[in-house]
């Protein structure tokens, strides 16, 4: 996930690469004010290369809000208790989320905040390419429109978004907040489901991360959230009861914590397969560059997606590794990885016809990147940068293991991978069968599905842009898209006619 600040964008980045999204991404306390502070300099003859992103470098502890990684943290050889007050500078996007609780910015991926380095667009231009020529997608009939759901109601900062089986939808909020929204005719009924907000650390890219149900929920009314506790630095997966329309502290279960070594990288969504078990994608533990060299080491499980059977846990048995899984009895590595080589994987879901899991993996300095993950499997990370190589060319060629991804793009049309879902509704007929996903900084949705006829056997077209902070995909039971962004409603991917 290429340095997944996920939520936020530099003045730098804005200003060089995204000018329209300058007044949006920068608006964000005490980013807007040192932006104003910048451009005054600059007027004054001082230097810009103060810049925002140094601001956020040099704020130790953000309020409540988080935006993505805006700086790299540039001392690898730090304590963690050091690192973690650093923000990725490849990672713009996610830390944007905790500089500001009143204007809604993501934390979770990294927008990275290199600016539009001189040399940079080429690596970047490139990238692009190498997954088919990106064109608008285009139905005869009909234009991808997005419009907003639930009266146009604002959010902080939605991180997912589930329909009950009785259609009303549950949101959870990155600062702790799980919300049941229930429309009857013209009236929408707002009910607390969960109220994590004193369990949590709020800021940058840490809260309340990802939540799912039960696949079990009507008999086995269970609700799995993945999130930042206060009291350690690790994150944490846990199941909660929902009685009577309502998940208590008290009911919670924990099933498992991750150090982390860093406040950044964190991942990561929950789902669960058609298999029954849980998937839960976790970054490389943070900072820049992969300084502890997680991607490649399946001693721990950061910069993985792993995999564990959830049902009938108790307090004595929060999990279970399931027997097929791929590293199961290898000496030295843990049992629950599923796939490997990741640098921060905020968003993923599986096809709900074809059962495959894709995710969005957010770069570091040059590309995004779309991975379709199957056991066992290596993707890379920190010796490639998507299909690019990070290390030395000795390395890159000595992993001929690593799995290419099937989407790539550079930073000059983002900075900051949003992971979608596979389209399986009726409203737009020619995107059925086509994984639709986003990114956080430059708003961009794509569709990206096979092309025999590509040179990468890929194609990626633009259904639309947004001019939205993309934070998350969500779909309903009919299988119709959803665009979670910051700070605003929630948004549903539509048809109208030309």
């Amino acid at each position: 996930m290429r340095a997944r600040s996920k939520w936020g964008c530099g003045c730098g980045r804005c200003l060089k690469t995204f000018p329209r999204r300058r007044r949006r991404c920068c608006a964000m306390n005490r980013l807007r004010r040192f932006c104003a502070q910048s451009v005054l300099i600059l007027l004054l003859g001082g230097a810009l290369a103060v810049g925002c992103s140094n601001e956020q470098e040099r704020q130790t502890s953000p309020p409540d809000s988080g935006t993505r990684e805006q700086r790299e943290a540039q001392q690898t050889e730090s304590t963690p208790s050091e690192a973690s007050r650093q923000v990725d500078s490849a990672d713009t996007a996610e830390t944007a989320r905790s500089e500001d609780a009143e204007q809604p910015q993501p934390s979770a991926r990294e927008v990275q905040q290199q600016g539009t380095p001189a040399g940079g667009n080429e690596d970047q231009s490139d990238a692009a390419a190498a997954d088919g020529q990106s064109s608008e997608a285009a139905s005869p009939g009909f234009a991808p429109a997005l419009r907003p759901i639930l009266g146009g109601h604002q959010f902080h900062q939605p991180i997912e978004m589930i329909e009950l089986p009785d259609g009303s939808l549950l949101v959870a909020e990155q600062r702790g907040y799980i919300t049941r929204f229930v429309e009857d005719g013209t009236e929408i009924r707002q009910l607390g489901i969960l109220d994590l907000t004193e369990l949590i650390t709020f800021r940058g890219e840490q809260g309340l991360l990802s939540m799912a149900l039960d696949p079990n929920f009507e008999d086995d009314p269970y609700l799995y959230v993945y999130y930042s506790p206060r009291e350690a630095n690790v994150t944490r997966l846990s199941r909660f009861r929902i009685v009577q329309g309502q998940a208590f502290v008290g009911s919670e279960l924990v099933i498992l914590e991750i150090p982390q070594p860093y406040s950044n990288h964190n991942g990561g969504a929950i789902r669960f397969g058609p298999d029954g078990m849980l998937y839960l994608g976790l970054g490389d533990g943070g900072a820049a560059n992969d300084p502890q060299g997680h991607g490649q080491n399946r001693a721990t499980l950061l910069g993985t997606i792993i995999r564990i059977d959830v049902n009938d846990i108790d307090t004595t048995t929060a999990y279970r590794v399931p027997a097929d899984n791929p590293f199961l009895g290898i000496a030295g590595v843990r049992p629950e990885i599923w796939a490997f080589g990741l640098r921060n994987p905020w968003r993923m879901a599986f096809d709900q016809e074809t059962g495959m899991l894709w995710a969005g993996d957010v770069g570091q300095d040059r590309v995004e990147e779309i991975v379709i993950v199957q056991a066992g499997e290596n993707h890379g990370w920190n010796v490639f940068e998507g299909d690019q190589c990070f290390r030395s060319e000795d390395d890159c060629a000595a992993l001929s293991e690593a799995v290419a991804p099937v989407g790539v793009y550079g930073h000059d049309e983002g900075c900051s991978v949003t992971g979608g879902v596979v389209y399986r509704g009726q409203a737009l007929p020619h995107l059925v069968g086509a994984y639709v996903f986003g990114d956080f900084c430059s708003g961009t949705i794509w569709g990206l599905r096979p092309d025999d006829g590509a040179e990468t056997g890929w194609t990626r077209d633009v259904i639309l842009e947004s001019g939205e902070l993309i934070a998350s995909f969500g779909v309903d039971n009919a299988g119709e898209i959803y665009v979670l962004v910051f700070g605003g409603p929630i948004l549903k991917l539509v048809g109208e006619e030309r």
